[in-house]
C-alpha cells in the first residue's frame, strides 16, 4: 500500500528543491506503473495507459485499440505465424506496405461501431483492464527504475533551462573539491567547473570557501549538464562593476571595451549616454569605494578606467595612460598608430614587460608603434617599441555585428 501522505510530501520536496513540476513526476509515476503492469500481465503489441489517483492511491489501467479497416492494415493469412516484428507493426512484404492487423493493437471499424456508433478510422477506443495490486518483485523494481530515470531527466531539463538563462552572469557557490588544478564549485542543484586556465594567476582556493565566477558556458553532454565558469574572463570584471555601479545596470554608463591580463592589470573604456554624468567617476565611486570593491574581489588586480572617445587618436592616447603622449599618427590602411613620446615617458608608455602598450592595443583595436622623435633622442634612448597584438573588443555583441557585416 502506497503511503499517500509520504508521497505528497516527496512531491512537494521535489518541486521546491529540484524545481521539477508535479505534473512531470506524476507522468513518471504513471509510466512506471504501466511498465510494471505490462511486465507481468501485458501482451505483445498492447497499448496500455495507466492513471494513478493521488487522493485514493488507486491505479486504473486501460487498453487502447486503434480503429482500422483494410485500407490501413492487411488481414493476416491463415498460415502466417505472428512474429515480434509483425506485432510491432512492421510491413510484411515490399509489395504490401500495410502493417498486419493485430487484435491487441487494432480493432476493425465494423466491430468498433458496435461499441460507439460515430467512431471514425484511426480513432482510439478505450477498454478498461483488470486492476492488479501485486505487480511482483521484478515489476516493482522496473517501476522504481522508471521513476528514478524520469525524475533525473526532468531535473536535467530544469537545470538546463535555469542556467541557460543565467549564461553570461555571475554565479555564487562553494568550493567542493580541487582536482589537478581544476576547481569544482557546488551550486546547490548542480556543480560548475572552474578550469585551471580560467583562474586568476596566484589565487588559491580552499574547500568550503564561497566563490564568485562568470558563467560562460552551459551545454548538455552525455554525462549531464556541463557548466563552465571563469574568474579570468574580461566579462567577469564588467559584471562586477554592474553590481557595484547602478549607472551601468541602467545603461546610463556603458562599458565600450575591456582589455585584461588577469591577476595583473585591466583597462576599461567607458562612456555615458547622459552628458551630465561622469562615466569614470561613476565607475570609481565616492572615495574609490566601487572600484576598490571590484579590485578586492579579483585579488588586488590593478584597474585603469579611461573615457571612451570616438576620435581614435585621442582614445589611443588615453589608453596609454598614465604616460603623456606628444603626438599620434594614424595609418588607416594598416590600422596602425605611431605614438610619439618623450624619452622619460617611453618606459611608462610601454609598461613593465610591455604590458601597458599591449593592453592599450587590445583596448583600442589598433597596432601601436611607440617611438621617441629624433629631436628628443639621447644616447640613453631605448629602441622603438611596436605592439601588434590587436585584441577583439570585449563587447561580444559588437564583435558579432562586425563579423556579420564582413560576411
Amino acid at each position: 500500500m502506497i503511503d499517500l501522505k509520504a508521497l505528497n510530501s516527496a512531491l512537494e520536496q521535489l518541486e521546491e528543491e529540484k524545481h521539477i513540476p508535479r505534473e512531470k513526476i506524476m507522468e513518471a509515476i504513471n509510466d512506471s506503473l504501466v511498465a510494471a503492469y505490462k511486465k507481468d500481465y501485458g501482451k505483445k503489441g498492447q497499448i496500455i495507459r495507466g492513471e494513478f489517483d493521488l487522493r485514493t492511491g488507486a491505479t486504473t489501467f486501460n487498453q487502447i485499440k486503434i480503429v482500422v479497416d483494410e485500407s490501413i492494415v492487411r488481414k493476416p493469412e491463415d498460415n502466417e505465424e505472428e512474429t515480434e516484428e509483425e506485432v510491432d507493426l512492421e510491413p510484411a512484404t515490399d509489395s504490401d506496405e500495410r502493417p498486419r492487423f493485430n487484435e491487441e493493437h487494432h480493432i476493425w471499424i465494423e466491430d468498433a461501431r458496435k461499441i460507439k456508433k460515430d467512431i471514425q478510422l484511426e480513432e482510439e477506443l478505450v477498454f478498461p483492464l483488470e486492476t492488479k495490486d501485486d505487480y511482483g518483485r521484478i515489476a516493482a523494481q522496473t517501476a522504481k527504475q522508471v521513476i528514478i530515470q524520469r525524475i533525473r531527466e526532468a531535473e536535467k531539463v530544469s537545470i538546463l533551462d535555469e542556467y541557460e538563462e543565467r549564461e553570461g552572469d555571475i554565479i555564487v557557490g562553494k568550493v567542493q573539491k580541487i582536482e589537478r588544478g581544476n576547481v569544482f564549485i557546488d551550486l546547490g542543484r548542480t556543480t560548475a567547473l572552474l578550469p585551471y586556465e580560467e583562474q586568476i594567476p596566484g589565487e588559491f582556493y580552499r574547500q568550503g570557501e564561497r566563490i564568485r565566477a562568470y558563467l560562460y558556458l552551459v551545454e548538455e553532454t552525455p554525462r549531464g549538464i556541463m557548466l563552465k565558469v571563469s574568474r579570468s574572463h574580461p566579462r567577469f570584471v564588467e559584471r562586477l562593476f554592474e553590481i557595484e555601479a547602478p549607472e551601468i545596470a541602467t545603461g546610463t554608463v556603458v562599458i565600450k571595451s575591456i582589455a585584461r591580463e588577469a591577476g595583473s592589470r585591466t583597462k576599461i573604456a567607458v562612456t555615458a549616454t547622459d552628458n551630465s554624468i561622469d562615466p569614470v567617476g561613476s565607475m570609481v565611486g565616492q572615495r574609490g569605494t566601487r572600484v576598490n570593491t571590484v579590485i578586492s574581489e579579483i585579488g588586488g588586480e590593478k584597474i585603469d578606467i579611461i573615457e571612451w572617445e570616438n576620435d581614435a587618436s585621442t582614445f589611443i592616447a588615453n589608453a596609454l595612460s598614465p604616460a603623456k603622449i606628444i603626438n599620434v599618427k594614424l595609418n588607416e590602411e594598416e590600422h596602425q598608430a605611431t605614438i610619439e613620446v618623450a624619452e622619460d615617458q617611453f618606459s611608462l608608455a610601454v609598461g613593465k614587460g610591455g604590458q601597458n602598450v599591449r593592453l592599450a592595443a587590445k583596448l583600442s583595436g589598433w597596432k601601436i608603434d611607440i617611438i621617441v622623435p629624433e629631436g628628443l633622442k639621447t644616447d640613453q634612448t631605448p629602441k622603438t617599441k611596436k605592439e601588434e597584438v590587436v585584441a577583439e573588443p570585449i563587447v561580444e555583441a559588437e564583435i558579432e555585428t562586425k563579423d556579420e557585416e564582413q560576411a
